[in-house]
């Protein structure tokens, strides 16, 4: 037994014979006041080694294992390249910036094109801040938390305007002067840019650490995050901080992931805790198969009684699940259901052509700054009068009638927001002539479909006009008939349009009397002598 683990053994006898917390060692704990104002009471005791990563000969031959994996299998993508090979710190800097603010909650295939487009068309920090808050959202549209785009651009303003330009090249300075960048952020920066030696903790490196060290506790509690940073920070690599967090990110995405992960392939497996009580159960099992008597696997918890990172006694172990009984989470709040009336206002254009009117969103909230149709939110109580309540509001904000009965329903279009179940009922309304619009209300313009998809509109409202659009072509295309109508008129004995094809069944039957007098006679001449 490592000399670790036979501290922890001892800490986890001295717990069991006192009935009570093992005193924390020297140095580690720290004092707090005494809700009754007495003595000072002693902070609880640190996790076991169990749930550490304590052993030097470990932590280096873990480091060593995966970064000789990354430099094997690492995907190539833009801005990697970008890292290693732009030398101006401070583009340098900027290029990653912005892939990782495109990755927060984005999978990487979605976020290459919008990062290589993002790149070519503001290489440098100067020149986003120069970009207008129109064209960034422009660029992000469809890429979700539209948020992420503006703040962005406010922070690379202040760079410009209050920082001289010049990138903050700590992981503290990023998160205290760059708005949006918190502590994952600024770490990912600081050690891939600027080579400091500091960990990062995102999803893929939660998942990865939990199960490494068998940690069950709830993996989004400060608890459970603070204990995952010191893990990280303990096993960064000193001379390539940013490939390391790279590796340990890329692992957690490619190798270990959340639902169906490939072990087998894993770099560190012999790192995991997991894996080994997975091995240890399945070797029980086999032995058991074949009649022998093994003894009970060695595949407890560590020992320590309300340990703060062991599952709860509520949720044991599962056999089936394997690693996946890591990380723990609580249950995601269902989201919240909201119903909301949008009109598709059409009018044909100065070519005969559809225009669209679409109005700004306010510049705060949901969506924020984007365009979209003329939309109402809809209460509990008037989703039965919902086409005159849009009605209403179309008057108000066009300045002239407009009847309820003009509003044709189009259907519902569906889109899932992080938190909110959106529903929304879509109406069209065609206009005749020009409509002179209070601008006074909210920023308004007509486009063409073109300039539509190239504004800065969300998904949900491309799903609008796509709905919009299946309607019109339904109601314009001709009325077919049946198939067993087409069979018959395929099959009939009546005349047939020149160069029809005929049915099987037609073709080889004999022709009637009728028929017969109708085709065509062939004058047939033989060859000619000469």
């Amino acid at each position: 037994m490592s000399p670790a683990r036979a501290r922890a053994a001892a800490a986890a006898g001295a717990l069991r014979s006192s009935g009570g917390s093992a005193a924390p060692p020297q140095g580690r704990g720290r004092k707090r006041a005494s809700p009754r104002g007495g003595a000072p009471a002693a902070a609880p005791a640190p996790p076991p080694a169990r749930h550490l990563f304590s052993d030097p000969a470990e932590v280096e031959a873990l480091r060593g294992n995966l970064l000789a994996w990354y430099d094997r299998c690492k995907r190539d993508l833009p801005w990697r390249a970008l890292a290693a090979t732009e030398p101006d710190a401070d583009r340098r800097g900027y290029a990653v910036w912005v892939s990782e603010i495109m990755l927060q909650q984005t999978q990487v295939a979605t976020v290459i094109d919008y990062y290589n487009r993002w790149m070519q068309k503001w290489p440098t920090l100067q020149a986003l801040a120069q970009a207008s808050l129109e064209e960034v959202n422009e660029l992000w549209a469809g890429l979700g938390y539209y948020s992420r785009g503006k703040r962005l651009q406010e922070a690379a303003r202040k760079v410009v305007s209050e920082l001289a330009g010049q990138m903050p090249r700590t992981a503290e300075d990023l998160q205290k002067l760059l708005l949006g960048v918190g502590r994952y952020t600024a770490g990912a920066i600081a050690s891939i840019s600027y080579g400091q030696v500091t960990g990062v903790v995102d999803g893929n490196v939660i998942r990865v650490l939990c199960r490494l060290r068998c940690i069950g506790a709830d993996s989004s509690s400060p608890a459970v995050i603070d204990r995952l940073w010191d893990m990280a920070n303990v096993l960064v690599d000193s001379s390539r901080p940013g490939d390391f967090n790279q590796a340990l990110m890329e692992l957690g995405a490619t190798v270990c992931t959340p639902k169906a992960p490939l072990c087998r392939e894993c770099p560190v497996k012999q790192h995991c805790q997991a894996w080994r009580r997975v091995e240890k159960e399945l070797a029980f099992a086999s032995q058991q198969l074949f009649g022998k008597q093994p003894p009970v696997p060695d595949v407890e918890d560590c020992g320590i009684g309300d340990c703060p990172l062991c599952p709860p006694a509520t949720e044991p172990w599962d056999s089936s699940l394997g690693v996946t009984n890591f990380p723990r989470k609580p249950a995601k709040k269902p989201p919240r259901a909201m119903r909301t009336a949008t009109c598709v206002v059409e009018r044909r254009g100065c070519h005969g052509a559809p225009e669209y009117l679409i109005v700004q969103r306010p510049s705060s909230g949901l969506l924020a700054g984007l365009w979209e149709f003329p939309t109402l939110p809809l209460a509990q109580d008037l989703q039965e009068k919902e086409r005159e309540e849009l009605a209403h509001h179309l008057q108000a904000w066009m300045g002239r009638p407009v009847a309820a009965k003009g509003l044709q329903f189009i259907g519902e279009v569906v889109h899932i927001f992080s938190h909110i179940h959106q529903t929304y009922v879509v109406y069209s309304l065609h206009l005749d002539g020009d409509v002179t619009l209070d601008p006074a209300l909210f920023p308004s313009r007509w486009v063409t479909e073109d300039e539509f998809h190239a504004s800065a509109v969300s998904t949900a409202m491309k799903k609008v006009l796509k709905a919009h659009e299946k309607q019109h072509r339904k109601e314009s295309s001709p009325v077919k008939g049946s198939k067993k109508k087409r069979r018959a008129e395929a099959q009939g004995t009546g005349s047939t349009c020149p160069g029809a094809q005929l049915s099987l069944r037609a073709f080889l039957r004999a022709p009637t009397a009728r028929e017969g007098t109708d085709l065509p006679r062939v004058r047939h001449q033989s060859p000619s002598l000469r």
